[in-house]
């Protein structure tokens, strides 16, 4: 039976777990702040394993062209060219969901540096979301490139969560 007992904690464990990385959950004003908390916590985990589903896409993907190139070694050139193509956009999906991963695992870092060094309060997802502001900013003044690179968009999300779980919801 005490198997029984550690799997509904399991279960409930991953549904609330689940609800609280659910993007558009919103809290109320008078939500803990160890929920919020949470909340950012599960939702990075959530967006850590979402990355690492899509590396392992792209990776799958990517052994099949190589797999149909090792078995057609006289394609035209023309279908040469697609099949690199192919592999080309492949390779850069692996790669922008690796800097997503690497983001996520950033953000999640600091976020737990901002808890050991700050009392858990309203002010913690604050303080954590300056720090985010200040990486975003620097980010973009070293890469000056007109699109954001996959690492300053994660980061962006990551602060898009903190204003979401972060702040009371308005009563319009």
């Amino acid at each position: 039976m005490h198997s029984n007992d550690e799997d509904l904690q399991d279960t409930e464990e991953k549904g609330s777990d689940e609800l609280l990385s659910d993007d558009n959950l919103r809290l109320p004003e008078n939500a803990n702040p160890l929920v919020r908390l949470h909340a950012m916590r599960a939702w990075l985990l959530r967006r850590q394993k979402e990355s690492n589903g899509a590396m392992g896409e792209a990776a799958l993907a990517l052994q099949e062209l190589q797999h149909e190139d090792a078995g057609a070694p006289r394609l035209r050139r023309s279908e040469r060219e697609a099949l690199a193509q192919r592999v080309q956009r492949t390779q850069d999906t692996f790669k922008q969901a690796q800097e997503h991963l690497n983001a996520y695992e950033e953000a999640e870092t600091i976020l737990e540096d901002c808890v050991n060094h700050l009392t858990v309060n309203e002010r913690l997802l604050v303080e954590y979301y300056l720090v985010l502001e200040e990486l975003i900013q620097s980010s973009i003044q070293e890469e000056q490139d007109e699109k954001y690179s996959p690492r300053v968009e994660a980061l962006l999300d990551v602060q898009q969560r903190v204003e979401r779980v972060g702040s009371p919801l308005d009563d319009d």
